[in-house]
Parts: structure tokens; C-alpha cells; sequence
């Protein structure tokens, strides 16, 4: 359950948007509560022919342009140093095979996810210098590498930063520092990934007349992969990547991405930024995670078919076992938490195990972090060190609360929405008392929202809408696919798809009937019958089917109209707080406190139902109870053997036990230690 939420909209500026420009109203309101509230800020916004600023904007950058040139010209060794993510592994190749274009004498680096970790180590600059590498330049990493870069100049190895991560107080002892968040980095655009910043570098080596179209002709395909896999914002000079990159990708001459299309079923259905976080992303992301990194960069640079085709099964094949072993972990973490429940009561959700693999770990975490809209750290034990990732919601940095903890940690880094870490097996339980001391000085842990763009008559469901979100692509962070919200409409008919997997509903109002897809909701534990009024947050797409072009509504989060979800949801946390011994007031205890016709609701409609099985939330709604209050009756009804309940991340499977004596309800410990604390 989440709350939701509506954008704020000046539908007078919107319709001022719409008028001045031509456009239609539905694209000048999406526009408008995105913050673009000016004509001269929508054509830039959706005008293709924008252009990236001057790369001598960025600190550095001439120096690192000059130093680079002068290696070329000498004929110096240069090592591109990359990361295993995709935007070090498309930086890597985008400057790897643009030096090598241009007569350098290049090679590459990428590390070890697991034996190396991230960045720059001693032994890989060690390497390096058997190798004769005299130049290296980091792509997606090296601004935190004072100590291995001052190990490089003492073997004579000059470096080149290029970065876009958080910029530490004091910069390594680098020929050049190119990163845009430094705060003496008068650059107009700063939210560029590491390979948007490589791309801004050839452009600086390339010079004053550089051919701009000449380079996204030939780079803009790697640029906007890396882009749009490193989640950076999907606006400004990222947006103009990008557009540029799809583009590219669609005509694309690497015959990797070719490969890497079609094993992941991609190269005959439209190419979006979505379809590609989605398919050829986590492929390249999988071999870091579980392999060797430097097959990705070998695939998007070979030029042989056959060599394309089996390192893009190998991606394909490291994906399928990086899925199989985050559903292993997943499995695990949810025995934990049906064997004990206090662990996600807290406002944030550590979770520690054995030999969990590392390179799945953040996934895993968000994975739990989605479940139950929380911040979620996930540890794994690996004798005596452990390693861990987290994930956290908008509102609370994930980044300062373990930096409060850093006196605890041996290594850590990240930002507020995501973290990495290690620390000593030993120290994991102090970690976790630190971390919820740190949280229980936090004045509340922000709700897991939905936003909704805006409100829609379903009366005005038509392909023509279709127009007007497409002129918004591509889409990603702070420019996601817009979400509408269909209120009070009438569930006709529900039609299990795939065995049950997916379920198509027929859904009207009195002006209106209309079909809607909810892909991934199992018609066991779906929660929504015939004859409910529910409220709908849905995207909508584009269905090309016997040759016909139809609207395709797709369900993101559905519930039963006039359920408050807020308030569902806070009335929950009392009953976290109570639970695992946190301070609740009196009034806090009576909002949770059933009386004895609530038990009674609850009861007949599990006996009725012979059991439930589904999330807890939607029987809350379904019964028109009180999220916290339910659970607690759930807890007392246990307690007095009514019934056995075993709830796992995703449902709760409720069973009525046999019970011919009549209980005190007063007597089950929970309702006896809520009555007396509310005396």
C-alpha cells in the first residue's frame, strides 16, 4: 500500500501553455507540473534540435583535453579505467574506442566487483605499470582515489579524473579533476553520468569545431545507454543524450547492442528509454554483478557478428542466474520475516544473512525497500567482514544515516538513495542499534508515495492521448512516464490471463466503459471483485494488434474508492511503534484499540471466506477497518488460537482453526496490554 499523491497543477498557466504554443491541453498540463511553465521552456524542453553546452564550462576539462592530447601525439600508453555498472562500462567503451580511433595507444581497465570493489585499487595501478601504462583516465569513478592516485605518481603514471559522484573535501593529486558537482564547476548542467561526462570529454579533445553530429552519429548510442542505466535525471544535456542516443540505437552500427536486441527480444518492438532500462541494461549490468565486466566493453566494441552473438548470450545467461539468485535471497529474507515480523517494524529494515552474493545484494534490498516502503539495508556475512547495500524512500537520506555510523564501518559510500558498505561480521548488531537510535531521532519516516501526474476522465480515455505523452519522451528520473488516476469506476468482469498471472478487468462509469491490463497481479490473492468501485493509477501505451492501433491502459496500483491510504498507513505505524516497545500516547493507543464488533467483522468474513489469502492492507480496506487496529486483532485472534497466520513480503495466508470453546477476547495479551497502558 502507498499513499497517493496528486501533482499540483496551475491549470491557468497550463491553459496559457496550451494556447500560446498550439499544443493541446492534456501535453501543457503534463508540462506544466514538471515545473516547464514557460513557452520558451517547452520548446526547449521538447525541441530536438538542442544542444549540449561547452565542455570548457567544467573546472579541469581544458587540462585534462591538453594532457590527453599531448599522450596521443607522443604515443604514450593510456589506460581507460572504468566500473562495472553500465555507465562504466559504456564510458569505458565510448572513450576506449574513440581514443583508439584517433591513434592512441589504448587500453582498458575494468575491476573486479567482487575481488577488486569499486574504483581505483594499488594493485590493478601496479598492473598497470608492469603494463607500461603512463596515462590513465578514469571514466564513472576516481574523484575519492586520493591515496591510489598518489601511489600512481609515485610510480610516474600521470591520471585524468573523470567522475560525476559525490566530490569528497579535499580532490586526489590528479593532473585534471573533471567532475561537475565540484563547487568551483561553473558548468550549466550538473547531473550528467560518468559517461555523459566522457562524451563531454572527447568533445573538449575534439576541440572548437568539433562536428557535434558526427560524434552523436558515432557515440550517442553508448552515451544514452550508460545514461539511462545510471538513473541520472532525464532532463536538461541528459535528455538531449538521450534523444539522440534512441535514435542512434535504432540505426545503431555496433553489432553488440544488434545482439544484445535481439537475445533480449527487444529488436522488434519499439526502442524507449524504458524498453532499454528494462532489456539490454540489466544484461550488461548482470555480467558486473556476477562476472567479469570486461566482456560488456568487449561486446560493445567487437565488430564480429559471431563474437557479438555469444557475448551476448553469455549477458543473456549471467542475467537469468543474477534473477535465479536474487529469487534464492528473496525466498530466504521472506522466511525471516514470516518467523519474525518485528524485523520490518522498525522505520528502517536491516536484514543480515550468510554468503549472500554481493553483487545482487542492492537489488535484493530494493526489492524489500518496494514491499514495504521503507528504507532497506541488506547485509551479507561473509566470515568475519560483511558487505552491504541499501535503498531508501524520498525524504530520507540513506547516505547521512550510516556516515552517523561510519565510526563502525571500514568502508562506505553513496547518496541519499543509495548506499554500499562494508563492516566487520562482529559489529552488524551495534551497526543496527546505531542505525535505528539515528531513526528514532528522526521526526518520521517519510510514506512510500505513487504521484499521480493528474486526475482523468475516464470519458476521455482515446488513442489521440497517446500524442501528447509521447512528446514528453524519453522518460526516466524526474521525467517519468505519466501516471493518471481513474476514480470510482465499476469493476464488470475480471478475466484471468496466463494461467492467472495477469488479470484483464472491464471496468465502467455511467459515460464509459473501458478495458484496463494488471499485469503481474495473480488472480489468488488479487483482492478485487466484480461489483467494486475502485479507484485506478494507471500509464497508458500504445497496442498495435492485426493492424490496428488501440489504447492499452495498464494498472500500476489499484484500490477500493474512498479507502485513505495515508491514513491506513499511519494508523499502521502505531501499531509498529507499539510493537516492538517504542513510546505511542494514549490517543495513539485508542486509534488501534478494536472493540468487540470489529473481531466480530473480522471473524465472519474469514469463516465465510474459509481463510484469506492476500495482502493485509487489502483486507483492511476490504473491511473498512483500520490498518494498525486490524493487525492487532489479527495478533490477539492468534494468540487465542482462532486462527494461524503466516505473512511474507508479498501476502499474508490467514486459516481458521478449529474452535469449539468460547474465548475471552480480553484475554489475549496484546488487547490485555493495550487496555492497561491506556488506563
Amino acid at each position: 500500500m502507498k499513499k497517493w499523491t496528486v501533482s499540483q497543477l496551475n491549470k491557468p498557466a497550463a491553459l496559457e501553455l496550451s494556447e500560446s504554443l498550439g499544443i493541446p491541453m492534456l501535453l501543457a498540463v503534463l508540462l506544466n507540473i514538471r515545473g516547464i511553465d514557460s513557452p520558451e521552456k517547452a520548446q526547449e524542453f521538447l525541441s530536438d534540435e538542442a544542444e549540449l553546452s561547452s565542455p570548457f564550462e567544467a573546472k579541469d576539462m581544458e587540462k585534462a583535453a591538453e594532457r590527453i592530447k599531448e599522450a596521443i601525439e607522443t604515443g604514450e600508453k593510456i589506460c581507460v579505467y572504468g566500473d562495472y555498472d553500465a555507465d562504466g562500462v559504456t564510458a569505458t567503451a565510448l572513450l576506449y574506442s574513440y581514443l583508439e580511433t584517433v591513434g592512441a595507444d589504448v587500453s582498458y581497465y575494468i575491476p573486479s566487483r567482487s575481488d577488486e570493489g569499486y574504483g581505483m585499487n594499488i594493485e590493478a595501478i601496479d598492473k598497470l605499470k608492469t603494463d607500461g601504462v603512463q596515462l590513465i583516465i578514469t571514466v564513472d569513478n576516481g574523484v575519492s582515489a586520493l591515496k591510489e592516485i598518489d601511489y600512481a605518481n609515485s610510480l610516474g603514471i600521470d591520471t585524468v579524473v573523470t567522475d560525476h559522484h559525490t566530490v569528497p573535501e579535499v580532490l586526489p593529486n590528479a593532473v585534471a579533476v573533471v567532475d561537475f558537482h565540484r563547487e568551483d564547476c561553473e558548468s550549466s548542467f550538473k547531473e550528467l553520468s560518468g559517461v555523459g561526462v566522457a562524451f563531454k570529454l572527447i568533445m573538449a579533445i575534439e576541440g572548437e569545431y568539433c562536428d557535434m553530429d558526427s560524434l552523436f552519429e558515432e557515440y550517442a548510442d553508448l552515451a544514452a545507454l550508460g545514461t539511462i542505466g545510471d538513473i541520472v535525471s532525464l532532463t536538461g544535456e541528459n535528455r538531449i543524450i538521450v534523444k539522440q542516443g534512441l535514435q542512434a540505437i535504432r540505426n545503431t552500427h555496433r553489432v553488440g547492442i544488434k545482439a544484445l536486441l535481439d537475445k533480449s527480444g527487444a529488436s522488434d518492438k519499439p526502442i524507449t528509454s524504458g524498453s532499454l532500462a528494462f532489456t539490454v541494461v540489466p544484461r550488461i549490468n548482470a555480467v558486473g554483478r556476477l562476472g567479469i565486466s570486461s566482456r560488456s566493453v568487449e561486446l560493445l566494441l567487437t565488430e564480429n557478428i559471431n563474437e557479438a552473438n555469444t557475448l551476448a548470450e553469455t549477458l543473456t545467461e549471467d542475467n537469468t542466474q543474477r534473477q535465479q539468485i536474487e529469487k534464492e535471497i528473496l525466498a530466504e529474507i521472506d522466511e525471516l520475516i514470516k518467523r519474525d515480523p518485528t524485523m520490518v517494524m522498525q522505520d528502517i529494515i536491516i536484514i543480515d544473512g550468510d554468503n549472500w552474493h554481493q553483487g545482487v545484494i542492492g537489488i535484493v534490498a530494493a526489492r524489500v525497500k518496494a514491499a514495504y516502503g521503507k528504507p532497506t539495508i541488506i547485509i551479507s556475512r561473509d566470515g568475519e567482514c560483511a558487505r552491504a547495500s541499501g535503498r531508501s524512500v524520498e525524504g530520507f537520506s540513506l547516505s547521512d544515516a550510516i556516515f552517523a555510523c561510519s565510526d563502525l564501518l571500514i568502508h562506505f559510500g553513496g547518496h541519499p538513495m543509495a548506499v554500499g558498505f562494508s563492516l566487520n561480521s562482529a559489529d552488524i548488531d551495534a551497526f543496527k542499534e546505531a542505525l535505528y537510535e539515528y531513526t528514532e531521532a528522526y521526526s518520521s519516516m517519510p510514506l512510500s508515495s505513487l504521484n499521480l501526474d493528474c486526475k482523468l476522465n475516464p470519458s476521455l480515455l482515446d488513442i489521440s492521448l497517446l500524442d501528447s505523452i509521447s512528446a514528453l519522451e524519453p522518460f526516466g528520473a524526474d521525467n517519468l512516464l505519466p501516471v493518471f488516476g481513474l476514480y470510482g469506476v465499476k469493476i464488470e468482469d475480471i478475466k484471468e490471463l496466463s494461467g492467472g498471472k495477469h488479470q484483464k478487468l472491464t471496468l465502467s462509469r455511467p459515460d464509459k466503459s473501458f478495458n484496463a491490463m494488471c499485469f503481474g497481479m495473480e488472480s489468488k490473492t488479487f483482492g478485487y471483485r466484480v461489483g467494486d468501485t475502485v479507484d485506478l493509477a494507471v500509464t497508458l501505451d500504445r497496442n498495435d494488434y492485426a493492424g490496428n492501433t488501440y489504447l492499452s491502459v495498464i494498472v500500476k496500483d489499484i484500490k477500493l474508492s474512498e479507502t485513505d491510504n495515508e491514513a491506513m498507513l499511519l494508523n499502521e505505524r502505531i501499531f509498529e511503534k507499539f510493537m516492538i516497545g517504542k513510546d505511542v500516547t494514549e490517543a495513539e493507543l485508542l486509534e488501534i484499540l478494536p472493540k468487540r464488533d470489529d473481531f466480530a467483522v473480522v471473524y465472519r468474513y474469514i469463516k465465510s471466506s474459509k481463510g484469506y489469502l492476500g495482502k493485509v492492507d487489502s483486507l483492511a480496506a476490504r473491511l473498512r477497518i483500520p490498518l494498525g487496529k486490524l493487525r492487532v486483532i489479527l495478533t490477539a485472534m492468534t494468540e487465542l488460537s482462532l486462527i494461524d497466520i503466516s505473512e511474507g513480503m508479498q501476502n499474508a495466508e490467514i486459516i481458521l482453526r478449529e474452535n469449539t470453546v468460547k474465548v475471552d477476547l480480553d484475554s489475549a495479551p496484546i488487547i490485555a496490554e493495550l487496555k492497561e497502558m491506556c488506563l
